[in-house]
């Protein structure tokens, strides 16, 4: 199972992330990197450097919330990545194919569609026929195990929307990677939901299956990779240092 370590973006620096109330997210302080307080790319040296690791998923929260992509920070980013041919990415609030080109021209490997801006399917699925299913990563977003929807798609879809019909929407929509992203358990370390995911293994086989949200050490990220999980996604656990290199290395 892949480890995925993680970036949250604000206002040009990498902030710490919990429950999703983005509107207390504080400069992020972590082990990796303990002199260099909200520095998103000695973070990124970091997880190349300390921890071997070579992929990325980075979270524009700026762009997320309406404002403007941080473009010269992850240009930055992207430059000093690509010399080790991981993937870097993104989610910039993108919810239509030109957004999603904006963010790849800015050296992203991979742009997120995350259902909190997607207005419609139909644009995830203009999207992966613009740029490609392999550059597409779906984000299933929730908040405590309920979706997380754009005002115009919940209008669309009435209340009440199960993750797995969305995630289903997503997968015919052309989505080849599902993340499954619960926005409420960031920074908690409560765990990421392991029915769901097995639940989500068991329909969709062929998908690649991510998830983040809760992970407090690598005892949850065995539990993932039991249920069929692919790849996790890693905040505070590293950060803090309750998962380790050594914990990442005897999971990969």
């Amino acid at each position: 199972m892949q480890i995925i370590p993680v970036l949250d973006l604000a206002g040009g620096v990498a902030v710490h992330a919990q429950a999703g109330d983005r509107t207390r997210y504080a400069p992020l302080k972590s082990e990796l990197a303990p002199e260099r307080v909200g520095d998103a790319v000695a973070l990124l040296r970091a997880f190349h450097a300390l921890l071997e690791v070579h992929e990325c998923y980075i979270a524009d929260l700026d762009a997320i919330q309406g404002g403007a992509i941080q473009r010269a920070l992850i240009r930055e980013l992207a430059d000093f990545h690509t010399g080790f041919l991981g993937a870097l990415m993104v989610d910039a609030g993108t919810s239509s194919a030109g957004e999603a080109l904006e963010v790849l021209s800015c050296g992203a490997s991979q742009v997120v569609v995350g259902l909190e801006t997607l207005i419609a399917f139909a644009d995830l699925a203009e999207v992966t026929r613009v740029v490609g299913q392999s550059r597409v990563v779906f984000s299933l977003d929730l908040r405590l195990g309920n979706p997380v929807l754009h005002p115009a798609l919940q209008d669309a879809m009435g209340s009440g929307p199960d993750p797995l019909s969305l995630a289903a929407q997503a997968v015919e929509a052309g989505a080849g990677t599902v993340l499954v992203l619960d926005l409420g358990r960031i920074g908690t370390g409560c765990g990421v939901d392991l029915g769901l995911l097995e639940a989500l293994r068991r329909r969709f086989s062929d998908i690649r299956l991510l998830a983040g949200g809760g992970i407090l050490t690598r005892l949850d990220l065995e539990r993932m990779r039991d249920v069929g999980c692919d790849g996790a996604l890693v905040a505070s656990a590293i950060h803090t240092g309750r998962v380790t290199a050594a914990d990442l290395a005897a999971l990969g």
